[in-house]
């Protein structure tokens, strides 16, 4: 199998990942909004894959998650928002050689993560639905504040996850993996 149809595989198994544990542990946080398991999927793609595969996966499993669950409503605002979110994610695991010790490098992805969703999430997602549904950009980060939240810890939860499935990724897709490597 060719390089390219190995990594089209792999993004659309990551797609569908996305999808089903976004569907199928669905977990209450707040009134409205359940914890997205999807993320670790997306997460685990931006850590061992890099950027680009971690965006595919995120927007396209969001794309297809807000397809099956509610139409069009939503998606728009997400998908964008998840494009920041998985450049930035994937561009500081990717950093990770450089962060030898383990504490700093714990910081600073946790850092990333806050800073990643706040830009996706209370900025991009928020612009998006402000110029679609015409409400203040104010009254949208108030109700994406949740979201902000649930995904943040989502993402943070996801890291120890990240790391033990690294190791397995880069043993059985060696070619496909982000060329960052731990020390």
């Amino acid at each position: 199998m060719s390089a390219k149809t190995k990594r089209i595989c792999v993004l659309a198994v990551g797609t569908a990942l996305f999808v089903v544990l976004s569907l199928c542990l669905q977990v209450p946080v707040f009134e409205n909004y359940y914890l997205c398991l999807g993320y670790v999927v997306m997460a685990v793609y931006c850590y061992s894959f890099g950027p680009l595969d971690g965006v595919i996966v995120g927007c396209l499993g969001v794309v297809l998650y807000c397809v099956v669950i509610s139409g069009l409503r939503g998606m728009p605002g997400w998908a964008l928002g998840n494009i920041v979110i998985g450049m930035i994610l994937g561009a500081v695991f990717g950093a990770r050689r450089f962060l030898r010790s383990v504490p700093v490098r714990t910081v600073v992805f946790i850092a990333a993560v806050i800073v990643s969703s706040a830009l996706g999430i209370l900025v991009v997602k928020s612009l998006t639905e402000c110029v679609l549904y015409g409400q203040p950009f104010v009254v949208r980060v108030g109700k994406n504040m949740s979201a902000f939240i649930a995904d943040a810890a989502m993402f943070i939860i996801s890291l120890p996850i990240c790391a033990v499935l690294d190791k397995p990724a880069r043993k059985m897709f060696p070619e496909l993996c982000a060329k960052q490597r731990l020390p």
